[in-house]
């Protein structure tokens, strides 16, 4: 932060030259700089940073009080780190800081009363998009008295408790949300341990679709309740539907998938990582009257029968994410690239593909990699970086690329030449990960240069994630050098993914 200050003070001297051309600095301190350039300086700061910097002086108190730096907020400390303990504080910020320019706010638990919403409702009338956290409740407080809501919501989210049943609060808001076009309902499924436990179907879906008729996007993430029953109900409402995510719901079996598209005509990305299809159901779906265009079946139990056929008879798929599936293998791979349509592609995920061959991959991406721009194909140990030097030529349009596995290797990964070839082949690349084991990377005492080539070459690179250990802090190294600070991570804190090219992405991401 401290760094950004100072480059912009020093951006903000004026210069001048005297008679005979000499450059002289006009001594100046960041009190000089006008409001307007502090409130932009300010703007790249967190909130909580804002805080901070507040209580330096009354000038910067000012700025900092800007409601134009406060247009979205999250009060969830695990998140932002702001921490607000009092009620009345909240109050006060709502009617004083956030006003009419607040368009997104996230509330924990602790925050969540009818006051608070009356006075959003009251004191904020652009609000558009909500995140209600009740996560962590064991109980909710009382909303009888509740009589506002915010009425221009179009985004809600709402994290859902494994015990409290909401329907006391959602009865209180169903009049206020019939203009919602994107919901996201947040389950446990990271805090369910193993032993069976009893399920509460602690929201009722069914009557939660009634109120909500303009849903384009619906995100139904790892909620332990949720079935087939539960994706009737929402497509038998929600005509506009584009967008249905049940990643991580493994009650789903598919079984009401059919009647879904027959309602749902508009429906083209449909989200189903780690649920329960059965082949049965998903063969009987219309797939060549649909107008799907993104497919996520990770982590399905579908057979290889099953995905020719619907692979061959989807007529416009774009986004493929196949993943942990045993029955993707060769034979799959060739029947969609010879009798399926294949050439509007852009995005393909096969990870931990055991059954697929590199010879497979090899004639597949020789044939269409020239038009993706997203390649995932980690967790094989017999992808190696031979076949990704093969490849690499073809593959100039790619914008995501995941490579490697934790496994050990019984060869080397030669990085230096991979790095090499995805500088020369790759200038669109925003994200890349390797996931080799560190001591499966061979490089020599030339890397830097292979490394700064990289670099240079890849200029719209955003991430870089690498396994911990020399090579990343080589990298790493590189790249602060270079004042690119925020490009290279390690996997322990981050990962990539083909998800980035769905067109609904920004509408899917709730924290």
């Amino acid at each position: 932060m401290d760094s950004w200050l100072s480059v912009n003070v020093a951006s903000a001297n004026v210069l001048s030259r005297d008679n005979r051309g000499s450059v002289r600095g006009v001594k100046t301190t960041i009190e000089k700089l006008p409001d307007k350039v502090l409130l932009n300086i300010f703007s790249y700061l967190s909130h909580k940073e804002i805080c901070s910097m507040s209580r330096v002086c009354r000038k910067w108190r000012t700025i900092a009080y800007n409601t134009s730096l406060w247009y979205s907020v999250s009060l969830r400390p695990e998140i932002s780190g702001l921490h607000v303990t009092s009620l009345d504080f909240l109050l006060s910020l709502i009617s004083v800081r956030f006003g009419s320019s607040l368009r997104y706010i996230e509330l924990p638990i602790e925050l969540i009363t009818h006051t608070v919403l009356h006075e959003l409702a009251n004191r904020c009338p652009n609000l558009t998009h909500m995140l209600l956290d009740f996560s962590t409740a064991m109980q909710l407080h009382d909303f009888s008295e509740l009589q506002a809501f915010p009425t221009k919501l179009k985004y809600l989210c709402v994290c859902l408790s494994e015990v409290i049943f909401m329907e006391g609060f959602m009865r209180k808001i169903y009049n206020f949300i019939n203009g919602l076009e994107i919901i996201h309902l947040i389950g446990t499924y990271e805090k369910v341990e193993e032993e069976e436990e009893e399920i509460y179907e602690v929201i009722n879906v069914h009557k939660l679709k009634s109120a909500t008729p303009n849903l384009r996007v619906i995100n139904l993430y790892g909620i332990n309740f949720i079935d087939d029953s539960h994706i009737d109900a929402f497509s038998s409402n929600c005509i506009q539907l584009e967008c249905l995510a049940v990643n991580y719901c493994s009650k789903v079996t598919g079984s009401t998938m059919k009647t879904l598209f027959q309602r749902s005509k508009r429906l083209r990305c449909l989200l189903m990582n780690q649920t329960n299809l059965i082949s049965e159901y998903v063969m009987q779906v219309e797939w060549e009257k649909s107008s799907i265009q993104e497919l996520d079946i990770s982590g399905t139990d579908l057979s290889t029968e099953c995905l020719i056929d619907m692979l061959v008879r989807i007529p416009n798929l774009k986004f493929l994410s196949a993943g942990q599936l045993n029955g993707f293998n060769d034979s799959v791979l060739s029947t969609f690239m010879e009798q399926g349509n294949v050439r509007n592609l852009i995005a393909l995920n096969l990870d931990y593909s055991d059954n697929l061959s590199d010879e497979g991959l090899y004639k597949f991406l020789s044939r269409y990699g020239h038009q993706l721009q997203g390649l995932s194909l980690a967790g094989m140990p017999q992808i190696t970086d031979q076949l990704w030097n093969t490849v690499l030529p073809v593959l100039n349009n790619i914008i995501i690329m995941v490579m490697g596995t934790q496994e050990r290797l019984s060869g080397n990964v030669l990085v230096d030449q991979l790095m090499d070839g995805i500088a020369t082949n790759c200038p669109k690349l925003e994200r890349l990960e390797l996931k080799w084991d560190p001591d499966n990377l061979r490089f020599s005492d030339k890397s830097q240069k292979a490394i700064d080539i990289f670099r240079v070459k890849c200029l719209k690179l955003k991430c870089l994630v690498l396994s911990d250990g020399r090579y990343y802090e080589i990298v790493k190294a590189n790249f602060e050098r270079a004042d690119r600070l925020t490009v290279v991570r390690t996997t322990t804190c981050c990962s990539v993914s083909n998800y980035y090219l769905l067109q609904n992405y920004k509408d899917l991401i709730f924290n």
